[in-house]
């Protein structure tokens, strides 16, 4: 994000972030929130180049902000919710890897889920799974990325009964850079669908990202939310960000 040159830039800008309610909330007095959760998490994040978010993956370890995280909507949830709740034993891991689709989660999931033992997955997958049946020669089908995605949570479930889920929607911003609407408009929509009825049939806590870079894109410009219509600004970040501590705080 440029930073303002003046006095008024700032306040514009301030507005601006307000309005699409993209500023991490202040309190005045340091009160963490008081949402009853768990004296101990493990948090794992999973999905595509969204969530990677230029991540080292050779850290393995929980908690590497430096590294580990990435710079993206992930880095900035764990931040928010570990300011919010300092008295609970959080451990985060981003296990996002670019270009990603949800048969290529499954083929580490051992690794990548299993062995972490997560208490709450958050999962944001599926641009890919449509994308590159435009650009890869991927021959996936919407049907073969809901079967796909179905079996994934299935086995986790099996293997962690309590765990919780958070599933994000996965968006496309039209008018972004990488996006020829006749494209994926309306067969994108079909992923969306599925992801929300997968989010249903694991009782998740869902994310409309659509519905929140449709209104953003209302009070600034594509570039300023989602240049390339896939992957977030600095900004596009801090909205997801947001709204994933909106679906974290329903699970408890």
């Amino acid at each position: 994000m440029r930073i303002p040159t003046s006095r008024r830039s700032f306040f514009k800008q301030t507005a601006v972030l307000s309005a699409a309610g993209m500023l991490l909330p202040v309190c005045a007095s340091a009160t963490p929130m008081q949402t009853k959760v768990p004296d101990r998490l493990r948090i794992l994040f999973q999905g595509d180049s969204i969530t990677d978010a230029g991540r080292d993956r050779l850290s393995g370890q929980s908690n590497d902000f430096h590294l580990g995280m990435g710079s993206g909507y992930a880095l900035m949830a764990a931040s928010s919710l570990w300011v919010d709740h300092p008295s609970t034993d959080l451990h985060y891991y981003n296990r996002g890897v670019s270009g990603d689709k949800v048969f290529q989660l499954s083929r580490r999931w051992q690794e990548d889920c299993f062995d972490i033992q997560p208490d709450v997955l958050s999962v944001h997958i599926g641009v890919n799974d449509f994308w590159h049946t435009l650009t890869n020669g991927y021959e996936g089908t919407v049907a073969t990325y809901k079967k796909d995605f179905l079996e994934l949570l299935q086995r986790t479930q099996v293997k962690f009964p309590k765990l919780k889920f958070i599933i994000g929607e996965p968006f496309v911003v039209i008018g972004g850079t990488a996006i020829n609407e006749a494209e994926w408009i309306p067969a994108f929509r079909a992923y969306q669908a599925a992801a929300a009825q997968v989010a249903q049939q694991f009782d998740a806590a869902w994310i409309p990202y659509q519905k929140i870079f449709d209104d953003a894109v209302k009070l600034k410009d594509v570039p300023y939310w989602c240049p390339d219509g896939v992957h977030p600004s600095i900004q596009g970040c801090v909205l997801m960000a947001k709204a994933w501590k909106v679906a974290f705080d329903s699970l408890y």
